[in-house]
């Protein structure tokens, strides 16, 4: 075994080492924070480069890629808990992208985060936020994978609630936590469940594995009460956590109000971390996911996975709708990405591991590009994020707009940009999907949708003439002239729009490298591949949609200058309730609002109730029994058992003092008692004798 599997921990410890050391530093330590957070994602960085290089080399050879590094934790009884880390192709795909975003991101935050007087915190929140999701990457037992994945819930309440003293950024951070605490109780379930079925977490041990043949078998002709395979239920279970993360419905109503956190964050959530674990947790457990209970019937999917398709298209329409009436920013692209994760859930389910996670890689990319673009926009607005009061930063921001734009067109999944090559393998998928057409439909129309919504925002950010000034903008913002962000920013943002560009080309059918390196085969260049069933016409007709949409948004928002902050949207004046319906997000919020959070604020009082007069009325009148237990008891004790016993000793006492005296030791005494004794004993004679 090389060093580089031997030392595979360095990578998710250096972030969380670095995490810990800022932790202990003084908020001055500026520099310090920034250089450990930065210093260490890039050692990472290094790091995942070399293994994923020893992967390709194995795989080159022939040889298996898997290794996997198991150690013993603790013992209970007879049993020895086993945790560990893995390197294979998965793993080293993902941490060279965790680590890379992640790096540009760090640097980016640099310039984003100057001026902030928690600075030093907020390096500290980002590493260790890092370090947590590189641990999940790495980890070859699902318990070590649940503990880095809490660690990551953690640090994304802290870093989407980092401006604390904003009431809107608190409750965002309560929300991320409960929200996926929700899907994190059917993952735990899920984990236990698998743990008493197989007897291991370890994902790979040998042959003994939970994913492995052995324990697959038991697992699918293990019948449970409801005439489900065990192996369904808890594939079933562990998607709760991975919809949680993932910002699936009806689980997703905590994503979009995470953008009350720095931009930075936003990036780094919504693009290379936290939503990206949902879907590689699928993606990790794949073969529980897929596990069928009998030859023959591969090519079948299974419950799970059908379920995992038919939320994936969903999720992926829904978001898209709501994404289309919304004026925040950031919120267009936070809907953009439950809508992505959309797709990436449904390539999952449809075609797999390499086409779900493609669309998970290129994705990282371009939204994370488009994040950071949004976080230059409004770095230049002097921190402006409603579209309506922007405008004209093409001119006074070029690099920002030209790199937004190749991000917008990567989402977009327009030709030969990264996104139409990963979003078109999975609408191929769908098309020849053997259980319904729908989810192909529903993925073309989030494709129309993801065009349209974007070709607005552009058109409103970007386009016409700078409604900063307008009469409905703020005092704060009306003398402000948007400006370029200074390089350390727009750096960045270059990288980020090349592999936007250019990384969907590592999976083309021509040459489907991404696929064969995640299968552990060679990949062959064939053109002859485009002729493939159907490939083309699929290709055609997303590409038309897509056009379709572009058209569209030209059409509602190109044509004529937005005049000013205050006017009505286009699409708004056609179908005002329509459009009113889709900017609240169809009211999720409030019918939870009215619904679960009313039912637990009542339950909530009703256990209040409880406590405070069933049970806790049971508990003071037991202990007033008790108390007037106690009281009787003393009175017994006091009043008769005492006083008895004391008038016996006194009496015992008076008794010993009389009969002391007739043990003087005086002679005297003694003749006194014996003449006493013959007077008394002749008077007793003499009245004998005179009777």
């Amino acid at each position: 075994m090389t060093w580089i599997v031997q030392n595979l921990w360095l990578v998710p410890a250096l972030p969380t080492v670095a995490a810990g050391i800022s932790a202990l530093a003084s908020r001055r330590n500026r520099v310090l924070a920034a250089s450990l957070a930065i210093g260490s994602m890039a050692v990472s960085f290094l790091l995942s480069v070399i293994a994923f290089a020893h992967v390709l080399s194995l795989s080159n050879q022939g040889l298996p890629a898997r290794q996997v590094v198991d150690f013993r934790w603790f013992q209970f009884g007879n049993e020895w808990l086993k945790l560990g880390w893995m390197l294979d192709p998965l793993t080293a795909v993902m941490l060279v992208m965790v680590t890379l975003v992640g790096l540009l991101i760090f640097i980016y935050s640099v310039g984003y985060m100057e001026h902030d007087e928690n600075f030093t915190r907020f390096f500290c929140f980002l590493a260790l936020f890092a370090g947590a999701m590189l641990g999940v990457v790495i980890s070859n037992s699902l318990l070590l994978l649940f503990m880095c994945w809490e660690l990551v819930g953690l640090t994304s309440y802290l870093l989407i609630g980092f401006w604390y003293h904003k009431p809107e950024a608190a409750a965002a951070g309560k929300k991320a936590f409960i929200v996926t605490r929700i899907g994190d109780l059917g993952f735990f379930i899920g984990m236990a469940w698998l743990y008493a079925q197989t007897g291991t977490l370890l994902f790979y041990d040998g042959g003994s594995g939970c994913l492995e043949h052995s324990a697959l078998a038991t697992l699918v002709t293990h019948i449970t009460v409801t005439g489900m395979a065990a192996s369904t239920g808890i594939a079933l279970l562990i998607f709760c956590g991975a919809a949680g993360k993932s910002g699936q419905v009806p689980l997703h109503v905590w994503l979009p109000d995470a953008m009350e956190g720095p931009t930075p964050v936003s990036a780094l959530i919504h693009a290379a971390t936290m939503v990206a674990a949902g879907v590689f947790l699928i993606a990790r457990v794949y073969p529980l996911m897929s596990a069928h209970a009998g030859p023959g019937l591969e090519l079948t999917p299974t419950t799970a996975l059908i379920v995992v398709t038919w939320v994936g298209a969903i999720t992926a329409v829904f978001a898209a709708l709501i994404a289309t009436a919304q004026w925040d920013i950031k919120r267009i692209l936070a809907y953009s990405t439950v809508s992505q994760l959309g797709y990436m859930m449904m390539g999952l389910g449809i075609g797999g591991v390499a086409i779900g996670m493609f669309h998970l890689i290129t994705h990282a990319f371009f939204k994370s590009l488009l994040f950071l673009g949004a976080g230059s926009v409004i770095h230049g607005c002097n921190g402006e994020q409603d579209i309506r009061k922007m405008g004209g930063l093409r001119k006074s921001m070029p690099i920002t707009f030209l790199t937004y734009a190749v991000g917008m067109l990567a989402l977009c999944g327009f030709p030969l940009f990264s996104g139409f090559w990963s979003k078109d393998e999975i609408l191929h998928a769908a098309n020849t999907w053997s259980i319904s057409k729908a989810p192909f439909y529903l993925g073309a129309f989030g494709a129309l949708l993801t065009a349209f919504y974007m070709t607005r925002q552009v058109y409103y950010v970007f386009a016409g003439s700078s409604r900063l000034d307008s009469a409905t903008a703020s005092a704060h913002h009306a003398a402000s002239t948007p400006h370029e962000s200074p390089a350390i920013m727009t750096i960045p943002l270059t990288i980020l729009a090349a592999f936007a560009l250019l990384l969907g080309l590592v999976d083309t059918p021509a040459w489907p490298w991404f696929e064969s390196f995640l299968s552990g085969k060679h990949a062959v260049v064939r053109f002859s591949a485009f002729s493939g069933p159907g490939l083309l016409s699929v290709m055609l007709a997303s590409s038309i949609v897509v056009f379709i949409g572009l058209g569209l948004g030209w059409y509602f928002y190109g044509r004529k200058p937005i005049a000013s902050a205050d006017a009505p949207d286009a699409v708004g004046r056609l179908q005002s309730q329509v459009f009113t319906l889709l900017g609240h997000a169809f009211y999720v919020d409030a019918l939870y609002g009215a619904t679960l959070v009313r039912l637990n604020t009542a339950w909530s009082r009703i256990c209040d109730w409880l406590d405070r007069w069933i049970w806790n009325g049971a508990v003071q009148t037991l202990s007033h029994l008790v108390l007037a237990f106690a009281w009787l008891d003393n009175i017994v004790d006091t009043k008769v058992v005492n006083a008895g016993f004391d008038e016996g000793c006194q009496t015992v006492s008076l008794g010993g003092q009389i009969f002391s005296r007739l043990q003087g030791g005086r002679v005297q005494s003694y003749l006194r008692m014996i003449g006493i004794a013959l007077i008394a004993l002749a008077g007793f004679l003499l009245w004998g004798a005179t009777r």
